[in-house]
Formats: C-alpha cells, sequence, structure tokens
C-alpha cells in the first residue's frame, strides 16, 4: 500500500500560510525594493559592495563592505533619503554599517 503524499507547496504559499514567514519576506522585499530605488545614485563600482538591511520606523540601514564605501555612502545620503520619500517610503535616516564578513 502506498501512501499519499500531501501536495506540493511554493514557499509563496507556505509563507502566505504562516504570518511570521509572511511577514519576514514582506520586510526582504521591501528593502531589495528600497535598494532598487536608490541603486542609480550609487556609483557602478561600488554597487557589489552595498547589500539592503533592515528597515525599522524611519531608519534604513545599509550594509557595506569597506570603510571607503561606507564614507562615500555617507555622502550620498541625503540624496538616497530624498530619492526614497520620492518614491513613497518614509525614511529620515539611512544608517551605514560597515560589514567585515566575518
Amino acid at each position: 500500500m502506498y501512501r499519499r503524499l500531501p501536495p506540493a507547496v511554493s514557499l509563496q504559499q507556505a509563507a502566505e500560510g504562516a504570518p511570521t514567514l509572511g511577514s519576514l519576506m514582506a520586510r526582504a522585499r521591501d528593502t531589495a525594493e528600497r535598494l532598487k530605488a536608490v541603486e542609480g545614485l550609487i556609483p557602478p563600482a561600488m554597487r557589489g559592495a552595498v547589500q539592503a538591511g533592515p528597515a525599522e520606523g524611519d531608519v534604513w540601514c545599509l550594509l557595506v563592505k569597506g570603510s571607503a564605501a561606507a564614507a562615500k555612502l555617507r555622502q550620498l545620503s541625503p540624496m538616497l533619503v530624498t530619492r526614497l520619500k520620492n518614491r513613497g517610503w518614509d525614511v529620515a535616516t539611512i544608517r551605514i554599517k560597515v560589514h567585515t564578513g566575518r
């Protein structure tokens, strides 16, 4: 006698059925969309060194590989905030964290 397996579900379907996972996926999607919205303002050579971090309230965090890239992003942050506000996000501050890869 063969045992019947339940039908497979996609990650999207599983997330919709689990509120915590769904919330986490929505937050990850939001931060990725924020990064996509501002990537045109980041010099092309630096884009690979920048990752979207968490957003909490009106503060968004960017993770950066290297202190030189972090310094440049700090200079660009007023433009990044303006771009995000113009695209509908409530962002007052961008926090820059240097990611050491440890």
